[in-house]
């Protein structure tokens, strides 16, 4: 048994001399020192040894295994510093190279408008409120005083998931919630995707967003929402900005105006932007009209009120001098950056 713990001693060492990874060490390790390795194997034996051979044998077991495990523990340490030398040398970095340049997106030119909107309402007190773009037809035609085959629901066709459900076609829905919910007095303004049947061109899509405004209180009158989009527009396009009001129609409010921003391409001197007009179209407003008060639950003899519509893709575009509404929604990366 000596000579066999010799011979498995000088074995261990010539194939430790030479190993070079982690695993190959760890099958070494197992093969001489694991439950079936071969010095275990001399351990199991040592029962058919004399009395006086037994303890002789042990001792020198117990060195033989002894000096293989300390020349694993080197070999290991050695194995280590090698990895570490390898990865330094494969993972140098060159410090005089330029850096990576680290790209930070911005707002997209609607969210960016949106955002300065909210502040201008944020700082006159109105709240910001939002609403279901999947609608009932009751919210989004019959409470604003558009019943079943009203006239005026022809320039908002819309899409119907059933006779009862539509996609809104404005934002208008969310005013008469607030309205059923909320006792006066009323200040928000509901920003949202709206939907409508429209073919895709430069200034029309199928879907676009609206930002609604509300006010109902004692007193108010005309000249509460003219000053409401004037400030606002001021806060958009500069003090040089004018607005005009033109009468018009909506079921849902009255009086109604069409309201007109001053072209921003010839500052009302007239161009071809502008039709030679030197205004353009922006925006729908008018008095709350009493009936729909009064299906509210608001006393139209108490209380009066303003209302208005505004397209977002529409002030973005003023905003930022863009001619093509398609031009927001295509995502290009080019058109995007100059915002």
């Amino acid at each position: 048994m000596r000579e066999a713990l010799e011979k498995i001693k000088l074995a261990a060492q010539k194939e430790l001399d030479v190993v070079s990874d982690a695993k190959a060490l760890e099958e070494i390790r197992v093969k001489y020192l694991g439950k079936k390795g071969e010095v275990t194997a001399i351990l199991k034996q040592m029962g058919k040894l004399s009395a006086e051979e037994r303890p002789i044998i042990g001792q020198l077991a117990n060195v033989v295994r002894a000096d293989i495990e300390q020349a694993i523990t080197d070999k290991v340490v050695a194995i280590k510093a090698l990895e570490n030398q390898k990865k330094l040398v494969e993972e140098a970095i060159d410090v005089t190279l330029p850096g990576k340049k680290k790209v930070i997106g911005k707002p997209h030119p609607l969210n960016k408008v949106l955002a300065e909107v909210e502040d201008v309402f944020l700082g006159m007190g109105f709240d910001i409120v939002e609403g279901p773009e999947v609608e009932t037809d009751y919210y989004c035609f019959e409470a604003l005083n558009m019943p079943k085959h009203h006239p005026a629901r022809d320039t908002q066709d819309t899409f119907y998931i059933n006779d009862n459900v539509v996609l809104r076609t404005q934002t208008s829905s969310v005013q008469i919630r607030t309205m059923e919910k909320t006792s006066p007095p009323i200040r928000i303004i509901s920003p949202g995707r709206v939907y409508r049947s429209d073919a895709v061109d430069a200034t029309h899509s199928p879907l676009f967003h609206q930002i609604e405004g509300l006010v109902i209180d004692k007193g108010v009158t005309m000249a509460d929402l003219k000053g409401t989009l004037e400030l606002l527009m001021k806060r958009l396009y500069g003090d040089k900005c004018k607005i005009r009001f033109r009468p018009h129609h909506f079921p849902y409010t009255e009086p109604s105006a069409e309201v007109d921003i001053m072209c921003f391409n010839c500052e009302g001197e007239g161009c071809p932007m502008c039709k030679q007009e030197g205004f353009i179209e922006l925006l729908g407003s008018g008095m709350v009209h009493p009936k729909v008060l009064s299906d509210c639950g608001i006393d139209p003899e108490v209380y009066s009120g303003f209302a208005f519509g505004i397209g977002l893709e529409r002030i973005t575009m003023g905003r930022f001098n863009i001619n093509d509404m398609r031009l927001l929604y295509e995502n290009d990366v080019r058109f995007l950056e100059q915002f």
